[in-house]
């Protein structure tokens, strides 16, 4: 046995979306609005790259620094710097 047509036939199942939507491009009808959210992990993408092409110019400062020996270092600092390291580690 052969069977045509079933269920409701000729009929759009998105008809009635359709017609919303045609209602509110008319000049009568409530306009739709568009809406954009970042999330916090692109946000902080965001940052982390702002970051690194900070750091980046810091970096090559530097060398430009260090190639035409007009780099100074501050012992102190150093010394700072590596104390506070290594007395974190215990």
């Amino acid at each position: 046995m052969k069977i045509n047509n079933f269920g409701p036939s000729g009929m759009n199942p998105y008809q009635k979306q359709l017609r919303k939507q045609a209602l509110e491009g008319s000049p009568s009808g409530k306009k739709g609005t568009d809406k954009v959210e970042i999330s916090t992990t692109a946000k902080e993408m965001q940052h982390e790259s702002t970051f690194a092409l900070k750091r980046q110019e810091k970096v090559e400062a530097l060398k430009h620094q260090v190639e035409k020996g007009t780099y100074k270092m501050d012992p102190y600092k150093v010394a700072q710097s590596m104390y506070r390291f290594y007395s974190s580690k215990h």
